[in-house]
């Protein structure tokens, strides 16, 4: 049986998203390493209190890193035996965690690089723009009129789209116009998975660099990159992708079938949502699918885990 490890991207952060890994012994050191980066602010307050900036680019980054790395800490039994590992956006650097390519430490420390990169090739009101109801040749069409991209697939017909404000602002009025079933904007303030940020792309493979040499793949883990859903076997080659994916659209929908038809008999998001857990259960109805958001405790993910074989 193999279990497929989903670490999420930014957007979905809220005030319960730590309930299961916040009070874990073994992932303090990693809550106080990002209270750190956060300007000396316990992680898991920031939350509860509602603090305006969680949804900004650096904070989100490290607390969604954060939720990946402190979930791994309070469940070691999930970086063990067979696994398949794949991230979505900022999710990526988790995943490289879960993978045993990098540790806890580096993927926080990592996150806040990434987010510097992405931030210094933005502008005010950049950011993402969710659409779901439209053919793709409609949507790069509207993409192609008002200067946006496409950012993320996600499977059917859901795609994410980067751009401008001014370009969102229209994205959002066309796709309206041409009968989209839902359209809202995403709660990331960069236009990322974008060519707009080929300079952070190219900023972020320098500072891998400066990181300690990951160790090969481990034997049975499947590590799968973002922009073509492939899995990682040679290092230096996945850190060029882990790189690129900063300004290169996400396959997240060939990311989902690729981990099934690897071998995936159970799929958990480690979050903060279950946007990426129900995106697969909906894909791939035959494939179990959990959120960490779903449980309240260690032990009810630990049950559920027995209860699918994993």
């Amino acid at each position: 049986m193999t279990l497929a490890l989903i670490c999420s991207g930014q957007g979905p952060q809220h005030a319960g998203m730590f309930a299961v890994t916040g009070e874990a012994a073994a992932a303090s050191s990693l809550f106080d390493r990002a209270g750190a980066l956060l300007g000396g602010r316990d992680p898991r307050a920031l939350v509860r209190g509602d603090a305006p900036d969680i949804h900004a680019n650096r904070t989100g980054q490290v607390l969604c890193t954060l939720q990946a790395v402190a979930a791994l800490a309070a469940l070691p039994e999930l970086a063990r035996g067979r696994r398949i590992v794949l991230g979505y956006s900022v999710g990526e650097v988790g995943a490289w965690a879960a993978a045993g390519l990098i540790a806890p430490e580096a993927a926080l420390d990592l996150a806040v690089e990434r987010a510097r990169a992405m931030d210094a090739a933005s502008d005010p009101g950049d950011g993402l723009l969710f659409v779901r109801g439209l053919p793709r040749a409609a949507v790069d069409a509207l993409c192609r009129e008002h200067g946006g991209a496409v950012a993320i697939v996600n499977p059917g017909d859901a795609v994410v789209l980067g751009g401008s404000a001014a370009a969102l602002d229209a994205l959002a009025a066309g796709a309206e116009a041409a009968g989209a079933g839902r359209v809202r904007r995403v709660g990331v303030a960069v236009a990322s998975h974008t060519p707009k940020l080929a300079p952070a792309a190219s900023a972020f493979r320098a500072a891998l660099d400066g990181f300690a040499a990951a160790p090969p793949v481990p034997a049975g883990v499947r590590l799968l990159a973002g922009i073509d859903a492939a899995p990682v076997i040679d290092v230096a080659d996945g850190r060029d992708r882990l790189a690129r994916q900063i300004s290169t659209t996400i396959r997240w929908a060939d990311c989902l079938a690729a981990a099934v038809e690897a071998g995936a008999t159970a799929v958990l998001e480690l979050g903060p949502g279950r946007a990426l857990a129900e995106m697969a259960g909906s894909a791939h109805s035959e494939v179990p699918a959990r959120s960490l958001d779903d449980f309240r405790s260690v032990s009810g993910v630990r049950d559920w885990l027995s209860r699918v074989g994993v």
